[in-house]
């Protein structure tokens, strides 16, 4: 007797995953960040070296300047930068912008940004470190001309130096540069000060941010600069795709062709899996890059494998005479174990590769595990219900339909 309601759910479940997937795959799709190999731009590797002899690069002083750098790097108002720390003593930068001008961003990552405050003898007495959260600002001078403002977190230690030192010069450096060299005309009382010089609005403010930004806690040194154009990153892209539409487009005509009904079932959960896949790099803010791709594409395999090993277990029970039913609740019971030792073995090399290897390695290594976990409620999960339900319904009751002919079938 053939059950409609399950046949029914099965119409109902495909329907609304049908008008889910095309309805909202190009949004998701467009809000998915792009890596600088498929994007175009640049990318800086540092090596992190202590500014004392006694310090130390360790974990904490490289998280501390992978912060500082950040912050320079959006005072050049580029989006989203991914800084990336890599031990012993390394910092990645990577920039995924064709429009970001790389020598100036360079020199801004680059500056140590130490701003001192010295006297005629070449004497210290105020350090950025004085400066006030967010002190620094843009003003004007009476001739409406841009300056620097300071606002000195401790009011009484600068007026204790401006009157030691009244009358006398008081250099302003940064980075050992000379910016301004005034003579001190009066005790300065409300904890400000300024740096005049020839700046524009633009000048001023990006001085203003990076003092505001702190020195660097270590030196930085460049070693490496990659850089990639967006034409090249576009062909890539393009390419990538094109082989990804080859390769489902085979793997849809194999399924179809060797195991029929579960096959389809298997290509449409493919489909959900594809899309699945993309909501959550969406909602992990990942950044897509071709070594990312490429663990999506082993990912598609593996996920077409799990159905396999499950479709050839049942094909196996019906030739061995088994009923449809019967051969589905067995066939799907003994390749569980197989499918979950796979994945869990896969995830352990995953973890490895997260572990020890480099950004790249690491970029593979997540989007691999994530669709490895994707796969186990699409392709595994998903494709089962979807099969029972159709099962269950009492339509399917010819071996044709499993891709077994009646010819294999032996006797119990």
């Amino acid at each position: 007797m053939i059950k409609w309601g399950r046949f029914l759910l099965f119409l109902v479940v495909v329907g609304m995953l049908a008008t889910l997937i095309t309805t909202t795959t190009q949004q998701v799709a467009g809000k998915i960040r792009l890596g600088l190999d498929l994007q175009g731009g640049f990318e800086i590797l540092y090596v992190v070296e202590p500014l004392e002899p006694n310090q130390k690069v360790d974990i904490e002083l490289l998280k501390a300047t992978a912060s500082m750098v950040e912050k320079r790097v959006n005072i050049g108002g580029v989006a989203e930068p991914v800084i990336e720390t890599e031990l012993p003593n390394r910092i990645r930068v990577k920039i995924a912008s064709e429009k970001a001008n790389q020598d100036e961003l360079r020199e801004l990552i680059g500056k140590p940004a130490v701003l001192e405050f010295r006297d005629e003898k070449g004497n210290v007495l105020l350090r950025g470190s004085d400066l006030a959260p967010g002190g620094a600002g843009v003003g004007y001078d009476d001739l409406k001309r841009p300056v620097v403002t300071l606002k000195i977190s401790d009011p009484k230690k600068l007026e204790d130096i401006t009157r030691a030192n009244l009358g006398k010069h008081m250099a302003i450096y940064l980075d050992d540069n000379l910016l301004t060299n005034p003579v001190i005309q009066n005790v300065i009382t409300g904890g400000s000060a300024q740096i005049t010089g020839n700046y524009t609005q633009e000048s001023a403010q990006e001085l203003a941010d990076i003092l505001n930004s702190g020195a660097l806690p270590a030196k930085l040194i460049e070693k490496q600069v990659t850089s990639v154009g967006a034409s090249l990153g576009t062909l890539a892209l393009q390419k990538t795709i094109y082989a990804g539409y080859v390769g489902a487009a085979l793997i849809i005509v194999f399924m179809l062709l060797v195991y029929r009904l579960p096959g389809l079932i298997a290509n449409i959960t493919l489909v959900a899996f594809t899309y699945f896949c993309l909501v959550v790099l969406d909602w992990m803010d990942a950044t897509l890059t071709l070594p990312g791709i490429a663990g999506f594409i082993l990912s598609v395999g593996m996920a077409v494998d799990a159905n396999i090993i499950t479709y050839e277990r049942i094909q196996e029970e019906i030739r061995a005479g088994k009923t449809i039913l019967s051969a589905f609740r067995a066939g799907e019971r003994r390749s569980l174990i197989t499918i979950i030792d796979a994945h869990v073995t896969t995830l352990i090399a995953t973890a490895v590769l997260f572990y020890f290897g480099t950004s790249s390695i690491q970029g593979f290594a997540i989007v691999l595990a994530m669709t490895l976990i994707v796969s186990v409620i699409t392709n595994v999960l998903g494709s089962r219900f979807l099969l029972w339900l159709l099962v269950r319904s009492n339509m399917i009751k010819k071996p044709f339909w499993f891709g077994v002919k009646e010819s294999e079938i032996g006797e119990l």
